[in-house]
């Protein structure tokens, strides 16, 4: 045995998914596109449970997310920073929330960064095992992406 930090596949933000060994990527950006924080988990880790994480310390007026982040306690949370929260409910959710279609359709800007940041080999491809490797290609392609 030896001492010091964790080893493994979990430390270094590797895990299974349904479509295999995987890691995966939650980026918040603001209302230009621009991304603003990143967090690297597992394939294997819902993406509700990095929500808090992205917006802690962050002043807004509205928060824009797909169903993945639909939980009545991120919902409070957004609320009680003084922000609206515009999350489309679950299908399985007994009582829908409101949705501000026009609004909601802001989201692509988050799916058209993802999209840009695919154009970098060594980040969709992840060729480094190293998590902390990993992120910071993927913070050398957004600067690359915000120079253009």
């Amino acid at each position: 045995m030896c001492g010091g930090s964790k080893r493994g596949q979990q430390s270094q933000a590797l895990g299974r998914s349904r479509g295999g060994f995987s890691s995966k990527l939650h980026a918040l950006v603001d209302g230009l596109g621009t991304p603003l924080a990143f967090v690297l988990t597992g394939g294997e880790v819902s993406d509700i449970t990095q929500a808090e994480t992205l917006l802690h310390d962050r002043h807004a007026t509205h928060i824009i997310a797909d169903k993945g982040y639909d939980s009545n306690a991120l919902v409070a949370a957004i609320e009680q920073c003084g922000a609206i929260a515009v999350i489309p409910s679950r299908s399985n959710r007994k009582h829908p929330r409101e949705l501000d279609a026009h609004l909601y359709k802001e989201r692509h800007l988050i799916e058209c960064w993802f999209n840009k940041l695919k154009h970098f080999r060594r980040v969709f491809s992840r060729f480094e095992k190293k998590a902390k490797n990993f992120l910071s290609f993927v913070y050398l392609a957004a600067l690359l992406i915000e120079l253009r």
